[in-house]
């Protein structure tokens, strides 16, 4: 909402509000016929308040959604060098290749002075490496350190230089970090395997310690890292996320058991070599323990809070429903998304949280027809789901290091952005939001909520219109509302097209990354 905007409450007097916004207009594209737009659209009393604005809209605009004939300008740059910078080489990349490039330089360096040879500071080393990397992986998704990161990146002030905020604000891309750490985690484990392995060869005395537990445990779990990592993969990870999450749950917990077991046995056998040191004391004097420690805290932490609250749930459509929930320990802050799951050991899913009254708990998810899932959940709403965790800030966070915005969304994308708009109700933006029957897929509450947070948002009913061209637009809005960002909630495929057709053209976008 621009800054010269009011938020415009329900109780706000139809004709006082008509006399104070006189000039704007709401831009809906619906269907060339007024009389076809008031049928649909006046369903409540804010309707009728853009209704004639809304009806003076329809008639110049084309079919293909376009309010205007501005150019969009050419992509910044070679073709190779933009592929290369903006794809190839994204935030998210670059944070993995630093942390995975650091990591094999280190272990090369090791490798090569150790010769092959597994003495016992080699292997505590290699030991210790691993555990860093592992316990750096699982803390960079715990959801205290993230909220923490937006928090802390977050506060940077607007008056700051565009060129810091636009940096800062890839923040969301911290699942670099994460991975870049998962990856190491197997090559530092691989190199532990293949000295315990030549020890256990050759007998050395070093390594063995008359314990062949070491050798059997060190495969199992070599191999389940191997099947974390392979399962993590993007691409397997989008055609098949529950066998992702499956594996990624059960195989770490399996993981974690055993590196606990394999630590006290090695530390058991290595204790020997000083006598009259107990095994509760030599533990605590090693690395790995307090690093093995300090993980298994994390991964426990959200699962204590894993609880079966009431839902109330809004039947908005065959394509939608709304869930609403209250309950004591579930505040939400500035666009945060919750876990939610009718199955807690089966699979997950994440929404964002959309405030609905300043000063208490309540909330609800905006939940659309994605997938079975979610197509279940439509069909039979629930009355009670599972939660877990506490609520984690989203990318989209990231809009308050901006003066003014311009917020493109797709379908159920509007739900984080009404997240954002609730808890900043002052914030400058536009809004384009393109999906089929906006009215009646999502219902009155959320178009009412739309054009509270933007009167003059751009709704765009792809069944009446086709699907426009977002870029198109997107610049178009960037550029008459002199937005310092562009941030994009779609699908994968539009979120890609729009953020990089912004940032192809020198223009700050942001779009969710779909790492976890």
């Amino acid at each position: 909402m621009s800054a010269s905007q009011e938020t415009l409450s329900a109780d706000t007097p139809l004709q006082e509000y008509d006399e104070r916004h006189a000039g704007s207009r709401s831009t809906v594209v619906h269907t060339s016929s007024c009389e076809t737009l008031q049928n649909e659209y006046v369903t409540g009393p804010l309707e009728e308040t853009f209704l004639e604005k809304t009806c003076e809209g329809v008639s110049d605009l084309p079919k293909n959604g376009h309010p205007s004939s501005l150019a969009v300008p050419s992509k910044r740059g070679p073709r190779f060098w933009r592929a290369l910078r903006l794809t190839f080489f994204s935030y998210y990349r670059r944070l993995f290749t630093l942390v995975f490039t650091t990591n094999l330089a280190v272990l090369v360096a090791l490798a090569v002075r150790s010769r092959g040879v597994a003495s016992i500071s080699t292997l505590s080393h290699v030991s210790t490496a691993s555990s860093v990397n592992l316990t750096v992986a699982v803390v960079f998704r715990h959801e205290h350190l993230v909220n923490l990161l937006f928090v802390v990146f977050g506060s940077i002030p607007v008056s700051a230089p565009l060129c810091i905020r636009r940096t800062l604000a890839k923040v969301f891309h911290y699942g670099g970090l994460h991975s870049g750490c998962g990856v190491a985690t197997v090559c530092w484990f691989l190199l532990y395997a293949a000295l315990v392995t030549r020890g256990f060869i050759i007998r050395d005395p070093a390594v063995i310690r008359e314990e062949p537990a070491i050798i059997v445990i060190t495969y199992v779990l070599l191999t389940l890292l191997l099947g974390i990592v392979v399962f993590a993969h993007p691409r397997f990870r989008h055609l098949a996320h529950n066998s992702f999450e499956a594996v990624h749950r059960f195989a770490g917990w399996m993981g974690v058991v055993l590196l606990w077991i394999h630590t006290v046995i090695v530390a058991n056998a290595f204790r020997k070599a000083q006598p009259g040191q107990s095994l509760g004391k030599f533990l605590v004097t090693i690395p790995p323990f307090w690093l093995l420690l300090i993980t298994t805290l994390s991964i426990i932490y959200p699962w204590i809070h894993l609880r079966k609250v009431a839902v109330r749930p809004e039947y908005l459509s065959g394509h939608a429903v709304r869930l609403h929930f209250d309950y004591a320990a579930s505040r939400v802050s500035l666009c945060t998304a919750l876990r939610v799951s009718d199955n807690p050991l089966k699979e997950w899913h994440v929404f964002a949280t959309i405030p609905e009254a300043q000063g208490t708990t309540s909330f609800s998810l905006l939940v659309s027809h994605a997938g079975d899932w979610s197509h279940r959940i439509i069909r039979n709403p629930p009355t009670k789901l599972w939660v877990r965790g506490v609520p984690t800030s989203g990318f989209l966070r990231c809009a308050i290091m901006f003066q003014r915005v311009v917020i493109v969304a797709t379908g159920s994308g509007i739900g984080p952005v009404l997240s954002l708009m609730t808890g900043r109700p002052n914030l400058s933006c536009r809004i384009l939001w393109s999906t089929r029957h906006p009215q009646s897929t999502y219902g009155s509450a959320v178009m009412n909520a739309v054009l509270r947070a933007d009167h003059d948002a751009m709704i765009i009913d792809t069944n009446a219109t086709g699907r426009p061209d977002l870029v198109g637009l997107a610049y178009q809005l960037y550029v008459n509302y002199d937005a310092e960002a562009v941030f994009v909630i779609s699908n994968p495929a539009s979120t890609r097209k729009v953020v990089y057709g912004m940032e192809s053209r020198g223009i700050p976008a942001y779009g969710p990354i779909w790492d976890s």
